[in-house]
């Protein structure tokens, strides 16, 4: 809408004959989904003389048609007359626009102007905003389906994949979430996938500027005891949890997810949840930026973890780039009880902000397994872990990564990371693609050539 008001300047006698100006000659939108409003726009009216200015008309040139919706003063309308602007006074005005769906795959450019008659001359501010049509999804619940790259998918509310059914995402494939939006994976599989020229993008359905570097904006993916799922060149943004595991299908032997080459990125809790012992394999990814931690295990998990950053720069003061912890307590009805706690971090960085970024709280008793193995890792973490399950460890060197703040976790020739990793356990190529050493490959999802 478009708000407009003045004030209270003292009036000066006689009219202007001068020319309004305004603080921009275009209002330029970025994409708008169809049947998704934009965010609000502004720019200023302005009176450089000393005399009051009259505006005679104010028409947006598109009528009751327009996709921009204008109120002004007060007043929504298409058409208005006889407003003044006092002496070095301005008026503000802000604009917003909502598109009809229009069936096309490719984005379209949609203009309209407001017209300012002043002084018996008409200026004009162009209005412009890049539209583009979806496939919505709307609570829904899918059988078996493949979501094609086409055009971006929108979810609202939870969408589901049912029991023993498979959704399958094509390379390229964009899907943007609405506030409080889920992605789940309900007994059912999910296989993104993605490639490096074409990867797959799960992020909110805001996609103005301002919203880049917002978390929060969605739930994010839920596998709730899923069948075998794969993700692959994947970049999963700005929601509340990028992944959710709960659980697993007890006649699965299989990892629950095989995640790679994937970056999973400024969640406003977790990068990666495992709750209740479900089994995933990671390789090849970045998870880092998250505010609460990376990857939290909780009440146990099977995990496989190779050649990858867990990175933690978020802004709350007690995260973690990986957090294991209560295998042995049930918040629900205040029992103890014990859970599997299984995993294997080989070649990666773990490194962050804090001075301890990882964080191990568990206990082995009765027939709790608790294995845990970091292997030829650089780790961030105060006191040196001396256990055996610690193996050629680099502590608490910098990595040298080239821009953090920038999220660029490339690192520069003379890191530690580099020659430092298990070539008998390595990845044959790192998650941009290129080949790995293989005797002296680098920790972590890129390999410095």
């Amino acid at each position: 809408m478009l708000i407009a008001f003045s004030s209270s300047c003292k009036k000066t006698s006689g009219l202007s004959q001068a020319n309004v100006t305004f603080s921009t000659d275009t209002l330029l939108f970025d994409t708008v989904f169809t049947t998704l409003g934009s965010t609000t726009q502004q720019f200023k009216i302005y009176n450089p003389d000393s005399k009051t200015i009259l505006v005679q008309e104010v028409e947006l040139m598109g009528g009751k048609n327009s996709p921009f919706r204008v109120n002004l003063d007060g007043i929504s309308g298409t058409k208005f007359e006889n407003l003044s602007i006092e002496g070095k006074d301005s008026l503000f005005a802000f604009v917003d626009v909502k598109l009809k769906v229009n069936n096309q795959n490719l984005p379209m450019v949609v203009e309209d102007s407001v017209r300012f008659r002043t002084n018996g001359k008409n200026y004009y501010l162009h209005l412009a905003v890049w539209g583009q049509d979806v496939y919505i999804h709307n609570n829904e619940v899918l059988t078996e389906t493949t979501w094609k790259s086409d055009k971006p998918h929108l979810i609202y509310g939870t969408v589901a994949v049912d029991s023993a059914k498979t959704l399958s995402i094509e390379a390229g494939t964009k899907i943007h979430l609405h506030k409080k939006g889920m992605l789940m994976v309900y007994k059912g599989a999910l296989h993104v996938n993605g490639t490096k020229e074409k990867p797959v993008y799960f992020q909110g359905d805001r996609l103005e500027d301002f919203y880049k570097e917002v978390s929060g904006q969605y739930y994010g993916i839920y596998f709730h005891q899923a069948q075998p799922s794969t993700i692959n060149y994947a970049d999963i943004r700005n929601g509340t949890v990028g992944i959710h595991m709960y659980s697993e299908d007890k006649t699965n032997p299989q990892a629950t997810l095989t995640l790679s080459n994937s970056i999973i990125q400024n969640h406003a809790s977790y990068g990666v949840l495992l709750f209740a012992n479900p089994a995933v394999k990671m390789e090849n990814c970045i998870v880092s930026n998250n505010e609460k931690y990376g990857i939290l295990v909780l009440q146990g998990a099977r995990y496989y973890i190779n050649q990858c950053h867990l990175l933690d720069y978020g802004r709350d003061e007690k995260s973690a780039a990986l957090v294991l912890k209560n295998n042995y307590y049930n918040p629900t009805d205040k029992t103890t009880y014990l859970s599997d706690m299984e995993g294997t971090i080989n070649n990666t960085v773990i490194y962050g902000s804090r001075e301890f970024e990882v964080l191990i709280d568990t206990i082995q008793k009765g027939n709790a397994k608790i294995n845990l193995l970091f292997n030829s890792c650089l780790i961030k973490w105060k006191n040196e872990n001396s256990a055996s399950n610690f193996k050629n460890i680099r502590w608490n060197l910098n990595p040298n990564f080239k821009n953090p703040t920038k999220y660029d976790y490339h690192f520069e020739a003379n890191s530690p990371l580099q020659g430092s990793a298990d070539p008998n356990l390595m990845n044959a190529f790192d998650i941009e693609g290129n080949p790995r050493s293989f005797t002296a490959p680098d920790i972590g999802a890129y390999e410095i050539n």
